[in-house]
């Protein structure tokens, strides 16, 4: 029989100092902040109800020792190093008390410490009985789910989201009694229309300050329709505006704006290019303090912020995105929507009511365009949010998306409402570059000779060994400069700015530049002619806002080439995107907005399968399969492994690690020193010793000899094939 006599005296945590937490308070703390974050969506009673149950199986008696003996709380229990598993036992009564709606809050309870299961592992995990030692109280009365109609596709974001709502406010609660001083350093933030005013008053000194040119009047229109169109009600919106027009401040005053008037709590800006979020995150912090940008991607430096408590709270913020402003990658915002961890998902409930700004839109990758579309369809229409889309090249995202065969093709949104009217015809206001196709395939010595007869050329090339080719072909002359992924990101970072300053100076001195497309979108430098190997049409044009980027000379030209006679284009996607611009026909304007529609529409019909990964399959149905499709959803396929290598500053922090061993902030300083390395490199470098592993899944080229200072990572050197001689 289950004892029905509650159980006051359960402990659910033990401090440094011996204090206790009782379960039931940590329960009901929980509860109260599960709730309040899932009542945003209008499933309040849920997250109170997950809250509740959420530990009910440390009641058991093996925990309870347990958790006293591996605190020293109580010696007699000092030899009890493991406890059995208390996850299930919440869900196994949420089972038996709601039946009806049970998977919505059983699955965030089991999964609350090990992440979300697949549903046969769930199944298999609550297939069992109450422990006889854990009471049941009477179940929490349930009132009627306030939901619109949902689709196949929302149910899975349904449960994560609870169990985001679940693990944050467990996080919060843990740490409120662990950590009380810590847990003070969250919260306060500054309100949307704080915001609004401090952008307002930097708009209005840029403005009281810059020059009366046509692209500042552009500039001043785009920000005016902006404000015009923010009153509108939560929805789906695009501002397509061409390189120059100003979109980055103008998309966020548009989201300042339509937060105020619809009540969202904030604003969060996906970015696809990590030199793109640098340099968006720098600006939004001149503006708005650094205390209100949360900057979270791979290559942000919490040493960078010198003030300490500052640093604690932006850290802080970055374990659920509790800020106001939110600069992010698209990897970090759709995986985390995708994903079944506890890490991962406790940001996800404050997405809810939120403004999200995908930039460079067009980036999405193909290949999970279904899910990710239908992921933005049940943010907008479930949890209330606003989403726009800002680019220079507006990919289709409405009606019906038309792949190479029926089975491809699925409806997207219903409709998009974008905020520049086709009558503005800014791309033709904003003209300032031709472009022109070589009619033959070129080699890697024809295409440096082109180069050579310009003082001053950017060339954009596909991959890193095309940049490299034609790199060694140019004249040794002037100021010649490579950037690739072969060099770590501090290195690209330095090359940058470099170019910036050359491009600064007037000279008689030549400035050349090879490039992959690292540089081709939200890097701000203006050339006079630019060359790019043949892509799809969005990347001819991202490259070609690399010239006469500031209009301050006449009509420039962009030149597009092939490489065909030494090194075509390889077969898959980006070959897909070049038939497609080819398949365009003759089109009277490359950068009018019909423009890309036609290339987008016939991208699609070479487009066999929008949900490579089969996501689909896995989650749009009841018993989700949440682990398998964690595993499954990567919008990069990055078959390479991460390597330290010897280039600047970094030997000193090697020698850190080789003495300290890793870090968090340690091994963060270390990443803007390092290299993906392809399989096959790496293991060719590894077989002639190249590579140390100082620590587990650790990897250091030490050797300055395979570090070029112009071009990066050599994997082709003398030092190596002298080696293979030996």
């Amino acid at each position: 029989m289950l004892n029905n006599n509650h159980n006051y005296n359960t402990i659910s945590h033990i401090d440094k100092n011996g204090r206790v937490q009782l379960n039931d308070e940590h329960q009901n703390g929980v509860s109260i902040l599960s709730e309040r974050f899932a009542s945003n969506f209008g499933l309040g009673d849920l997250g109170k109800i997950a809250g509740l149950l959420h530990d009910k199986g440390k009641e058991q008696a093996g925990w309870q020792q347990y958790i006293q003996g591996i605190t020293g709380y109580n010696k007699e229990y000092a030899n009890v190093t493991s406890g059995p598993n208390h996850s299930y036992v919440g869900a196994v009564i949420a089972q038996k008390q709601y039946p009806q709606i049970a998977p919505l809050i059983a699955q965030p309870i089991a999964g609350h410490h090990r992440g979300l299961y697949d549903y046969c592992d769930y199944i298999e995990e609550t297939n069992c009985d109450i422990p006889q030692d854990v009471t049941i109280d009477d179940p929490f009365p349930l009132r009627l789910l306030n939901l619109p109609k949902l689709e196949r596709f929302d149910l899975h974001h349904l449960v994560r989201m609870l169990f985001s709502c679940l693990v944050d406010a467990d996080s919060l609660d843990t740490e409120a009694f662990m950590e009380p001083d810590q847990a003070k350093l969250r919260g306060s933030h500054t309100s949307m229309s704080e915001l609004l005013s401090l952008l307002e008053t930097h708009l209005y000194e840029l403005k009281a300050n810059a020059p009366d040119t046509e692209v500042n009047r552009i500039r001043n229109y785009v920000q005016e329709q902006c404000v015009k169109e923010s009153q509108g009600q939560r929805g789906f919106y695009s501002l397509t505006v061409p390189t120059g027009g100003g979109k980055t401040l103008a998309s966020v005053l548009w989201a300042l704006h339509h937060a105020v008037k619809n009540d969202l709590q904030r604003i969060i800006i996906a970015i696809p290019y990590t030199s793109i979020i640098v340099q968006t995150s720098s600006i939004l912090k001149q503006i708005f303090g650094e205390y209100n940008v949360l900057e979270h991607h791979s290559n942000v430096n919490p040493e960078d912020i010198k003030e300490e408590e500052q640093r604690e709270k932006l850290q802080l913020a970055t374990e659920n995105w509790d800020s106001p402003i939110v600069v992010t990658t698209n990897v970090q915002l759709f995986e985390s929507l995708f994903s079944n961890r506890r890490s991962d998902c406790r940001k996800l409930h404050n997405i809810v009511k939120s403004v999200i700004i995908l930039d460079e839109v067009q980036s999405l990758p193909i290949g999970f365009y279904k899910p990710i579309v239908h992921s933005l369809n049940t943010l907008q229409r479930v949890f209330g949010t606003s989403i726009l889309f800002t680019t220079a090249s507006q990919p289709i995202l409405s009606g019906r998306i038309e792949g190479a065969n029926p089975y491809a093709s699925f409806d997207a949104l219903t409709s998009v409402h974008e905020i520049i009217p086709n009558e503005a015809q800014l791309h033709d206001k904003l003209r300032r570059v031709d472009l022109q196709f070589f009619e033959k395939a070129n080699s890697y010595e024809e295409i440096a000779a082109e180069l050579a007869k310009h003082h001053r050329v950017l060339c954009i090339v596909n991959t890193r060994k095309d940049a490299k080719e034609l790199y060694d072909r140019l004249p040794k002359e002037g100021i010649r400069l490579h950037l690739s992924r072969m060099m770590c990101p501090a290195h690209v970072s330095a090359t940058i700015e470099c170019i910036k300053e050359a491009l600064m100076v007037e000279s008689d001195e030549p400035i050349r530049v090879i490039a992959t497309q690292l540089i081709e979108a939200g890097v701000d430098i203006d050339f006079p002619v630019v060359y790019r190997q043949e892509a799809g049409l969005d990347s001819i044009l991202q490259a070609a806002g690399r010239c006469n980027r500031e209009g301050k000379r006449e009509i420039c030209t962009t030149y597009v080439f092939s490489l065909g006679k030494e090194h075509p284009l390889p077969p898959g996607f980006i070959s897909q995107t070049n038939n497609a611009r080819k398949g365009m026909g003759q089109q009277h304007d490359w950068f009018a907005p019909e423009a890309m529609t036609s290339y987008f529409q016939q991208l699609h019909s070479r487009i066999d399968n929008f949900d490579i990964k089969k996501i689909k399959e896995l989650l749009y149905k009841p018993e989700c399969e949440f682990e398998e499709a964690a595993r499954q959803f990567h919008l990069i396929d990055d078959q390479t492994t991460s390597v330290i290598i010897n280039w600047n500053g970094s030997i000193q922090l090697y020698q850190r690690l080789l003495s300290q061993g890793p870090s968090y902030s340690l091994m963060k300083q270390l990443a803007q020193y390092s290299v993906n390395i392809r399989e096959r490199d790496f293991r060719k470098l590894q077989s002639i010793g190249a590579i140390e592993e100082p620590f587990e899944n650790i990897y250091a080229i030490n050797n300055p000899d395979f570090y070029q200072a112009d071009t990066g990572l050599s994997i082709d050197n003398q030092w190596l094939e002298e080696t293979y001689i030996i």
